[in-house]
């Protein structure tokens, strides 16, 4: 068994790719509008499906926002430079909510917090 995707749903397509590519480099690796079903899926990585875990955003018609609820975390992304990622996020416009430190509690490496445009929460881990 492997992970093969996690799903997100966005409020607006174009502003969730854009963050994806522009703040965390990943690629889109596929498009599929489904207009009889009202949606549109896009997968994004940082490789290959077959190597790579990827997330599906997926832009239901006419919905421009989400509840995200209590019981979603986060999504956890290894970087090599993580003042410099949380330097982009900024200069792009989005949101750093917790700026790069040592994790709590004896934690080493240095972690740090960003939001997408629709609030989803990315952990970012440093990783040298």
């Amino acid at each position: 068994m492997k992970f093969l995707h996690t799903m997100i749903r966005v409020g607006n397509l174009e502003k969730s790719i854009k963050f994806y590519t522009d703040v965390l480099e990943m690629r889109v690796l596929r498009t599929k509008d489904y207009p009889e079903g009202k949606f549109t899926l896009v997968f994004m990585s940082y490789g290959n499906e077959v190597d790579h875990h990827a997330i599906e955003l997926t832009y239901n018609y006419g919905v421009e926002k989400y509840e995200l609820g209590t019981g979603f975390g986060h999504i956890a992304i290894a970087v090599t430079d993580i003042h410099q990622i949380c330097d982009r996020v900024k200069n792009l416009g989005y949101k750093v909510t917790k700026e790069p430190s040592p994790m709590k509690f004896g934690g080493v490496r240095n972690i740090a917090f960003i939001e997408d445009p629709d609030g989803y929460k990315i952990e970012l881990i440093e990783e040298k």
